[in-house]
């Protein structure tokens, strides 16, 4: 009697099929071929993303998450620190991020005393705003009061008294072209020389006179050569004289 062979039973021909199919289908698949769950993996993975994002936008655009909490005032001196923030205008709360930097400084700028500001935002809430205050270099005195001017001849504020060690400007406030010829002169001087003026006048700016101490005076004419006219008098002012005349360096006098 024969013993019967244990196995694996035949494959029929449908079977054997089926497998080999099966078989080739995995072996044609392309390398790194993305599956329907790995692309619904990536939907959800980027709409999350997504919200995130638009979350923070909303969040840091739209409410006081990110708010304006300290408006730091620097280099105020003259002005005082409400005076600048008063008009600064920065609304308490307000989103950091949608502070117009632009807008403040414009308002800013417009304080007579202000020469120049900065403004910057600091995270998380705090807006900067640095100041430079304009300087005088003289005075006019009018019925108002003592005007003080700066370097670039603007007439920015009016005190009681002229401050002490700048000279006076003989002239009117509104006289642009002799304001502006006579500050330009003194802005140039050589320091030595700029300590010794009580007064510069002008009428025309091209009539440029300065009383310096010791009853001297300059004839400086326009503003013509002013650096040139500057050096001369520095060594005509060495020489005995009461009256010095730059008016033209190429001939200057002393009498």
């Amino acid at each position: 009697m024969s013993t019967p062979v244990r196995g694996r039973p035949p494959r029929t021909a449908g079977t054997s099929s089926a497998a080999d199919r099966a078989r080739a289908r995995r072996a044609r698949r392309v390398p790194g071929r993305v599956t329907r769950r790995q692309v619904r993996r990536r939907r959800a993975v980027a709409l999350l993303v997504l919200l995130t994002v638009v979350g923070l936008v909303v969040g840091v655009f739209f409410t006081p998450m990110l708010g304006v909490r300290e408006v730091d005032v620097r280099g105020a001196k003259e002005l005082t620190v409400d005076q600048v923030k008063a008009k600064a205008a920065i609304e308490p709360g307000s989103p950091i991020v949608r502070v117009d930097v632009h807008g403040i400084a414009d308002r800013v700028r417009a304080l007579p005393r202000v020469e120049s500001v900065e403004v910057a935002r600091s995270l998380p809430g705090t807006v900067r705003l640095t100041i430079v205050e304009r300087s005088p270099v003289a005075f006019v005195k009018s019925t108002d009061g003592v005007h003080l001017v700066d370097a670039s001849a603007k007439d920015y504020a009016t005190v009681a008294q002229p401050p002490i060690g700048l000279p006076e400007l003989l002239l009117a406030v509104d006289a642009q072209p002799a304001l502006k010829a006579a500050v330009g002169v003194l802005t140039q001087l050589p320091e030595a020389v700029k300590a010794e003026v009580q007064t510069i006048g002008a009428q025309t700016g091209a009539d440029v006179k300065l009383a310096l101490s010791g009853g001297r005076e300059v004839r400086w004419g326009s503003l013509a050569d002013t650096q040139r006219k500057a050096a001369v008098l520095a060594v005509l002012l060495t020489r005995d004289g009461s009256v010095f005349d730059v008016s033209s360096p190429e001939l200057p006098t002393v009498s």
